[in-house]
């Protein structure tokens, strides 16, 4: 089926021949009907769009399999010169047919569901910056100095913007951009509720936060895009899925030429790991160490993709083996614990006896856990420092270049 948001076109593949089925209207009860139409060892290969999830949720318990076909390599379809709906749907038949076909991980419900939340947080943050921006470009515009304070949109900065000379209209526009973010504001906590809800028994969730720099959003955005581990062989797999791999181009004797980043995958997931990673490079640790040795090569945007990588790299180990990060700030891991049962809903313990989170309130504590911290670091140091470039191998130089064997 080649679907569409009102339509899909469907072409059925027996015994090497492509039948043409007509159209199915993208309804629930016209894919219902056709669902019926269909016999328990079909299988049903769409292409993934936007509705995919729900046309394979309604035509699963009529079939054999649904099948979502990866858009990105299906490039049978993407290069074709003459492109119709009817040739969109023979080709997915012929490639699914030959075993060609490349294939999406379908994920359960739970999952979809946190990445639908993930998704529109993410949403409402980049909605949020917008109209900040906004507000700071008509400041800017009239000549308005920086604000003195911390935050132009807590209560000392919104009663410095108020005292602004600026004209009415603008005024005006202020106050309205003022408003619509603390709406968007309550909107964040209620998604932000829901998503701590259902990460709280997630013992995944739970130690990815014991990473440095891996909050809440982070850890549930990486579970909600990588589902189940075990799906990915190995780290390589799990970066590539990210988009953090570089491009390689490598053509006969030449060399291999590796390039910036793919960016294919998911990318909301990327852009989380590049924020933990610039979160880990700020505290003390071995990742902070491998940020500054990357960053005196290459520059410090080079090095927190980088880290980003290491730290997919890092998820990767940790989910597999069902480990904890090593170098773990044990007062910092409760408190980020508590703060998410807090923002579930959970009731605030009160008493004389102190909570599991106490200890990060205490400077001495945490003091010590930095100290730890940047022993590993120390550590890490030393051990590239004794690293040493090693020469080509001769052997694989002669196979690039044959004259040299000569």
């Amino acid at each position: 089926m080649d679907i569409h948001r009102t339509f899909g076109e469907v072409v059925f593949w027996e015994d090497g021949r492509l039948r043409h089925g007509g159209r199915v209207d993208m309804t629930r009860t016209a894919l219902e009907g056709f669902g019926k139409t269909l016999t328990s060892t079909d299988d049903v290969v769409i292409e993934a769009t936007g509705n995919c999830m729900a046309v394979s949720r309604v035509l699963s318990p009529f079939v054999r399999r649904v099948v979502i076909a990866n858009p990105l390599q299906v490039k049978a379809i993407a290069q074709a010169h003459v492109k119709t709906d009817k040739i969109d749907a023979g080709t997915l038949a012929n490639l699914y047919a030959a075993g060609y076909l490349p294939e999406i991980w379908t994920p359960d419900a739970a999952t979809e569901r946190m990445r639908r939340l993930v998704a529109r947080r993410y949403q409402v943050v980049r909605h949020r910056t917008r109209i900040k921006n906004e507000v700071h470009s008509i400041l800017n515009a009239h000549l308005i100095p920086k604000c003195p304070h911390a935050d132009l949109f807590n209560g000392r900065g919104r009663e410095w913007l108020k005292r602004q000379p600026l004209p009415d209209d603008e005024q005006i526009a202020v106050q309205r951009h003022v408003r619509e973010l603390d709406r968007l504001g309550e909107d964040l906590a209620v998604l932000d509720r829901q998503i701590a809800e259902g990460t709280i028994d997630d013992p995944a969730a739970k130690r990815l936060l014991t990473i440095t720099g891996v909050d809440l959003t982070v850890a549930t955005g990486l579970m909600a895009a990588i589902g189940n581990i075990s799906r990915f062989e190995s780290p390589q797999k799990l970066v590539s899925y990210f988009g953090l791999n570089p491009r390689v181009r490598q053509s006969g004797l030449g060399a291999a030429h590796h390039g910036r980043i793919s960016k294919i995958g998911r990318s909301h997931a990327r852009a989380m790991l590049v924020e933990a990673a610039w979160a880990a490079a700020k505290a003390p640790g071995p990742l902070h160490a491998f940020f500054v040795r990357i960053r005196a090569k290459r520059g410090h945007q080079v090095a927190a993709v980088a880290v980003a990588r290491k730290l997919a790299v890092l998820v990767w180990h940790m989910l597999t083996k069902q480990a904890d990060y090593l170098w773990a700030r044990p007062s910092l891991v409760t408190h980020k614990i508590r703060a998410m049962e807090l923002q579930a809903g959970k009731p605030q313990k009160k008493g004389n006896k102190p909570g599991p989170a106490y200890a990060y309130n205490v400077k001495k504590l945490r003091d010590q856990e930095m100290r730890v911290a940047e022993q590993a670091q120390k550590g890490y140091e030393r051990f590239v420092d004794t690293w040493r470039p090693r020469p080509p191998d001769e052997k694989a130089r002669g196979r690039l270049n044959p004259a040299r064997l000569e």
